[in-house]
């Protein structure tokens, strides 16, 4: 989820915990600091509280410094959190203020997706293709999901700067049962995403036939994760992009500007078709209703309630709901989660890498800070963490996905809980993963893509006049990059 993933929450064995994060609102940590005395082997990293909690354990208890020391981590040297607040966009500004201040600890930050190549471009982080073995790069550039790690390199040189610690995509859950009962057959959707044409009129109708509130429910509120994650998703699965085909994503400056295209505006025109409806002019034919209005105030938590409580036939969200509505004691088997409906075949676009379905790609990446003065110690921890015991004690404590993505078939599904459920789609995400256009301008570009698309969804502009206008903000940005690099 600025950028910010705007919402990741893992799943512990022992509680389930609801504070935001690649995506981060809600529950806010309390910033602190680490010390160490002269001469300590204690290595301090970042991170909010649901990482903190599964970091040390009781005595006996599985914790991911135990499995840091049982893949080879020196024992005498111990990871210490720096607990930072869970909004990824502070948490962005705290590294900012840290690394430009030349201060460490901490020595290793934890980094959003969305902003760990901005912090790369401006030489705040370490080349780790350089700093580590080659046989752990090897593995690290063989095993990761290469849309993840694609978001810790550097853009230029493809040098590793970042290693991910767990990616976040995005996913579509529906009351299979209720879909089932009122007559539309779901059987497919599972391992073949329906159209939206499909999804919505399934929506509709089972939200019709049992006296639901709502259809569906989604994030449409100004923020990072309209721009960066749920409209970027909804304008892939047209065959559209902000910046042309994926080619375009890491590099500013020189870019095609494409958001005035008709798989933009036909994307803004079905939003606005499920939202208000056909009695909306500017709504696509076709398309019912099956949105709250309210849904442009809503990002995950808000969105997530009316679901959760039964009061909704479908809802867009993270892997973290699947673990808060599969459990028996709310929909259990009866939840299905697909990723999302599409509009347009990839084989029918013009742009590489969209159409069909799409997950938007958040997560987490670790950095070495260039001021550490613990840099061997550091760097025996990121090696550590490469390892796939490392990535699976924290998917089965804490529901963080693995960056190697195959390993989630070798969790103990009695430790993932209702995930184990969902392995396959969890993987398709992954191989339809939707990254957001991360450059140095990417903080700017986010603000005003949110702002003019959500202009759009809530009526105040018609989806032309705020696709014209975001293009022209946009261009101007791009401009100043160029001149900037002399271009």
């Amino acid at each position: 989820m600025g950028e910010e993933t705007p919402h990741r929450t893992g799943v512990s064995r022992r509680s389930f915990v609801t504070a935001s994060a690649s995506t981060a609102v809600g529950a806010v940590a309390i910033a602190g600091c680490v010390g160490r005395g002269p001469g300590s082997n204690t290595v301090v990293m970042t991170g909010a509280t649901d990482f903190e909690e599964i970091l040390h354990t009781e005595a006996g208890e599985p914790s991911v410094q135990q499995a840091l020391w049982d893949a080879g981590l020196d024992e005498e040297i111990r990871v210490e959190l720096q607990t930072v607040v869970s909004d990824s966009v502070q948490r962005m500004q705290e590294a900012q203020s840290a690394l430009q201040a030349g201060r460490a600890p901490p020595d290793i930050h934890m980094m959003d997706t969305g902003w760990t190549i901005p912090f790369i471009l401006r030489e705040q982080t370490t080349n780790l293709t350089e700093a580590l073995p080659e046989g752990v790069v090897d593995r690290i550039e063989s095993n990761y999901l290469d849309e993840a790690l694609e978001t810790a390199k550097h853009p230029e040189t493809g040098a590793i700067h970042g290693i991910p610690l767990f990616p976040d995509f995005g996913v579509l859950l529906y009351r299979q049962d209720l879909i089932e009962e009122a007559g539309y057959d779901t059987s497919s959707w599972g391992t073949e995403p329906p159209s939206w044409g499909e999804f919505a009129e399934a929506v509709a109708g089972t939200r019709s036939e049992h006296g639901l509130d709502f259809g569906f429910t989604t994030q449409a509120a100004a923020y990072e994760g309209l721009s960066c994650c749920t409209f970027n998703e909804v304008l892939s699965t047209w065959g559209g992009s902000y910046f042309g085909g994926t080619e375009n994503l890491f590099t500013a400056g020189d870019r095609p500007i494409t958001v005035t295209d008709d798989s933009a505006l036909d994307a803004i025109r079905m939003m606005r078709a499920f939202i208000h409806g056909s009695d909306d002019e500017h709504a696509l034919d076709g398309y019912p209703q099956i949105c709250p209005s309210a849904i442009v105030q809503w990002s995950e938590e808000e969105s997530l309630g009316p679901f959760a409580n039964g009061d909704a036939v479908a809802h867009r969200n993270w892997p973290f709901s699947i673990a808060e509505t599969g459990d028996d004691e709310t929909f259990g088997d009866d939840l299905g989660v697909t990723t999302q409906p599409f509009a347009v075949p990839e084989s029918d676009t013009e742009y590489e890498g969209v159409g069909g379905t799409a997950a938007a790609l958040g997560g987490w990446n670790l950095t070495l800070s260039p001021y550490t003065d613990r840099r061997d110690q550091a760097l025996q921890v990121l090696e550590a963490f490469t390892h796939d015991e490392v990535m699976l004690t924290i998917f089965e404590l804490q529901g963080f996905l693995p960056p190697n993505l195959e390993l989630i078939e070798d969790a103990d599904p009695d430790e993932v809980g209702p995930v184990a459920r969902y392995v396959e789609q969890i993987q398709r995400a992954g191989e339809n993963a939707v990254p957001r256009p991360v450059t140095d301008v990417w903080p700017e570009q986010s603000a005003l893509i949110f702002q003019e698309v959500h202009a759009a969804y809530r009526g105040a502009k018609t989806p032309t006049t705020a696709m014209n206008d975001l293009a022209d903000r946009l261009e101007r940005s791009e401009s100043e990059v160029a001149q900037q690099h002399g271009n």
